[in-house]
């Protein structure tokens, strides 16, 4: 959530204060999808139970994920303000499957000269929708995305992506309900 936060929550800041329109779409993995499957709930922010209990939107601190190339998006849990503007209806989100967001980072490097890493190809793909959405309606937007690291350090994915080996992992109801199984019991009030 930091790299979503720190570009997004001056523009939602400041569209609050002067009553403009804004939308703002958070993008995650299919293969762990917090924002879009979890529950906003208490949970641990680790997987020992060893930090305090922050209300985030969580897959459940016992959820694994299965093995995809986005590393800094594997963790069971959204950042609480990221979340908590989620309920509030202030921004949106979506989830892609790994291989179509390799999809829109190839395309962007052909593009662009630029070739981004794998986390940063969840926000590549959702600006590149957003764009074909616009062209389609003939609506004329900016569109603003992070693209907040390059792939050099990430060539073996990219080699795996060609070569057809990623394997989408799409993260089912039954086991999100088996992880916020165990999800700890908080009392309020």
């Amino acid at each position: 959530g930091s790299n979503f936060s720190g570009l997004a929550f001056p523009f939602i800041g400041r569209a609050l204060r002067d009553h403009s329109e804004i939308r703002v779409i958070a993008v995650e993995p299919a293969a762990c999808p917090s924002l879009t499957k979890g529950l906003y709930a208490f949970d641990f922010g680790d997987t020992g139970h060893l930090t305090p209990l922050v209300k985030m939107h969580t897959l459940g601190s016992t959820f694994v994920p299965p093995p995809f190339h986005s590393g800094g998006l594997r963790y069971h849990g959204m950042a609480p303000l990221v979340s908590h503007l989620k309920e509030l209806g202030l921004i949106e989100a979506r989830a892609y499957a790994q291989t179509e967001v390799f999809a829109a980072g190839v395309e962007f490097a052909r593009v662009e000269g630029i070739l981004p890493a794998p986390e940063a190809n969840h926000a590549v793909k959702a600006a590149m929708d957003e764009a074909i959405r616009c062209r389609e309606e003939g609506d004329s937007q900016a569109i603003l995305f992070n693209l907040c690291g390059h792939g050099h350090f990430d060539m073996q994915a990219y080699i795996d992506y060609s070569a057809g080996r990623l394997i989408d992992h799409e993260y089912s109801e039954d086991e999100v309900a088996m992880a916020l199984a165990g999800l700890p019991a908080v009392a309020l009030g």
